[in-house]
């Protein structure tokens, strides 16, 4: 028997299936390069970076700065002007860019459609639900449903937390806020997003109504896949609570989603769920004001001094515990010397009144450094200007 012949799937149709599978901008560009075989990144009028498809790392970079080489095409519906497409390379079938600018422009469009309720007021009600000033199961149903979320089966909270590493141009915390809100509407129907109260950096709360956990596991690797690559020039940290099973869950959701951020960017790990937290779970009922009791009892001497005289003493103590109070291994870690280590130790013993060396005070230590990271405190990093 002679075998079937394999269809040949056109260009269109390959720029159009991802389109149709809700993937959005970033799986259009994904097609597009690999349709075109050369980089190619989208852009909205404002000049945002929506999506970026390239082989490397320094091609995408190319594309978003503009660099020489890079080609430009509008992205038009009608008589208005929607955003740029941009590429790199030549010899590019002028049919193929023309029905790709197509559907980039529609897409483009669809992002920015008001089905996805007001923006205000989505702002306000993220804000109130991570500050916890909204915690009536009644008065959280009513106002997601008014910004089109409907939360009768529940649903689930990520968060997303942005620093710039160097100087950015233009309001990159507004950026952070667009790309997470384009990512999510790709994957997630019906999910919100707003920017949160932060000190410095950029926080993103995301409101996902699912009775499925499946699906916020989806929204993660959707932004742990689309964000770093494009917030180039950012360090992105990504957490996400356990399901909501029911409505009255949501309030509990997003104090998962805060404490596993906290814990995520303390750690340097993202994504991280809830459910990675390890130990920390077990402070998600402590209030507030117990968490800085059991700070301001034991490391917040130790901040103090490390920020005044710019020294490495809860650095030290983190490393030590992590060392399972090993001091050769613990000045390995630092590269500094076994001595030095036991001085500062002995400082720590000094400022706080707990012993590193016992296991009481390495308790005790252990657990205000977990009140730190739950509460969002960054631990100072100094230059070790203590002699041993």
């Amino acid at each position: 028997m002679i075998p079937a012949a394999k269809t040949k799937v056109s260009a269109p149709a390959r720029l159009a299936s991802p389109v149709l599978a809700g993937r959005g901008l970033p799986g259009l560009a994904r097609a597009a390069a690999d349709v075109l075989g050369v980089p190619v990144a989208f852009l909205d009028r404002s000049g945002i970076v929506l999506a970026v498809a390239g082989a490397t790392q320094a091609q995408e970079a190319k594309l978003t700065a503009k660099e020489k080489g890079v080609e430009t095409i509008e992205l038009v519906l009608g008589d208005a002007t929607v955003g740029e497409a941009r590429y790199l390379g030549d010899g590019i079938d002028p049919d193929t860019l023309e029905v790709m600018c197509a559907f980039a422009a529609l897409e483009v469009e669809r992002a920015r459609s008001d089905e996805w309720g007001n923006e205000g007021a989505v702002s306000e009600f993220i804000k109130a639900l991570l500050d916890g000033s909204t915690t009536d199961t009644d008065d959280i149903i009513a106002r997601a449903g008014e910004v089109g979320c409907d939360l009768s089966r529940g649903g689930g909270v990520l968060m997303v937390r942005a620093h710039a590493g160097s100087a950015q141009e233009g309001d990159w915390r507004s950026r952070v806020v667009d790309m997470t809100l384009r990512t999510i509407r790709a994957v997630a129907s019906g999910a919100i997003a707003g920017m949160g109260e932060s000190e410095e950096g950029a926080v993103v709360g995301i409101l996902v109504p699912t009775s499925e956990e499946d699906r916020l596991v989806k929204v993660e690797e959707s932004l742990d896949r689309e964000l770093p690559r494009s917030l180039s020039g950012l360090t992105v940290t990504i957490s996400r609570s356990r399901l909501a099973t029911g409505p009255e869950q949501i309030e509990r959701a997003a104090r998962e989603a805060h404490l596993a951020l906290n814990v995520g960017e303390a750690e340097g790990r993202s994504p991280i769920a809830f459910e990675d937290t390890g130990a920390y779970r077990l402070l998600l009922g402590t209030s507030t004001e117990e968490l800085m009791s059991f700070y301001s009892e034991t490391v917040e001497p130790l901040v103090a001094y490390d920020e005044q005289y710019e020294t490495d003493l809860v650095a030290t103590v983190e490393a030590y515990l992590d060392s399972d109070a090993n001091v050769p291994a613990t000045a390995k870690q630092m590269f500094t010397h076994r001595h030095t280590i036991r001085y500062r130790l002995e400082r720590v013993k000094d400022l706080s009144g707990h012993d590193a060396t016992a296991t009481e005070g390495r308790e005790r230590l252990g657990l205000g450094i977990k009140a730190m990271r739950v509460l969002g405190i960054a631990s100072p990093r100094g230059r070790s200007k203590e002699r041993g």
